[in-house]
């Protein structure tokens, strides 16, 4: 059985999330469609999980002792399907139909006739209650398969995350991991200005997970914290990861105004540019 895990050096990793942006750029750009700036954030942490974290198996995806990946932000949807592309799911040209009419690579995550999505999402607050039951699944069923599942930090406003929380503390589920993608803003506004979400990781502590902070662009770092889980024993793992909304691109980064324009064609090449230095 082919396992993809721990394959890439940390210089390739930086690559492929180099790749993965400028995926992202080129799709939103010629879809017209949200959200570049959310998926610039996550493309390091998308880089570690498909180069070097997930065990998975492209060329079976339904295989039964998959680890189970949710994107629990859906809206970031282009750099999902690249990276899904990049670890070889589908061809990387179909990556052209996003956004486009007929296509099934929409602007939300969808499983529909795209192997390697495990949920539709887009609808914030339904990643990690599907996860931890997945996890709980994994347990009763005694299987060896992890779940993963990618927060937004607005996503975090949602309850119905805090009710997926503490079922999972209950149920010791240190086969989970709950990336949060912690960029500073949302949809109109910066996080501390919208709901605050600190003492972040003392929450995710006294709701009885193990909780760590860690740069979300630091490919070592990002790599160690994937490879030591669980952190706490028989405990589920919070991994924050500090990031910049639209990381990469000069004109981009910290800016609100990146969380639903897509870039024109002359700031996509000024982009792709600067990803070329």
């Amino acid at each position: 059985m082919l396992v993809k895990t721990a394959t890439m050096e940390d210089l390739e990793l930086v690559q492929l999330a180099k790749r993965l942006r400028r995926h992202a750029l080129t799709m939103t750009s010629r879809a017209g469609s949200s959200h570049v700036g959310s998926c610039l954030s996550m493309a390091d942490i998308l880089a570690v999980l498909y180069g070097a974290s997930l065990r998975i198996d492209p060329a079976q995806p339904e295989w039964p002792d998959r680890d189970r990946f949710i994107v629990s932000k859906g809206h970031a949807a282009a750099i999902t399907y690249a990276a899904l592309a990049e670890a070889g799911f589908f061809p990387i040209d179909r990556l052209r139909e996003y956004g486009t009419s007929g296509t099934s690579l929409w602007g939300h995550v969808s499983h529909r006739d795209v192997p390697g999505v495990e949920l539709s999402t887009g609808s914030l607050g339904h990643g990690l209650p599907v996860a931890a039951g997945m996890a709980l699944v994994s347990k009763r069923s005694k299987s060896s398969w992890r779940v993963f599942a990618l927060l937004s930090d607005g996503e975090c406003d949602e309850g119905s995350n805090w009710e997926a929380i503490m079922l999972a503390a209950h149920h010791r589920l240190d086969n989970l991991v709950a990336i949060i993608d912690y960029n500073k803003i949302q949809s109109l506004d910066r996080v501390e200005n919208t709901l605050g979400l600190e003492p972040l990781r003392d929450k995710f502590a006294a709701f009885g997970w193990g909780a760590i902070e860690v740069d979300g662009h630091d490919i070592p770092a990002l790599c160690k914290a994937l490879s030591e889980i669980p952190h706490e024993l028989a405990k589920p793992t919070c991994i924050i990861a500090h990031t910049i909304k639209g990381k990469g691109i000069s004109f981009m980064e910290n800016k609100v105004l990146w969380h639903y324009r897509p870039p024109t064609e002359g700031e996509l090449g000024a982009a792709l540019r600067e990803l070329d230095t």
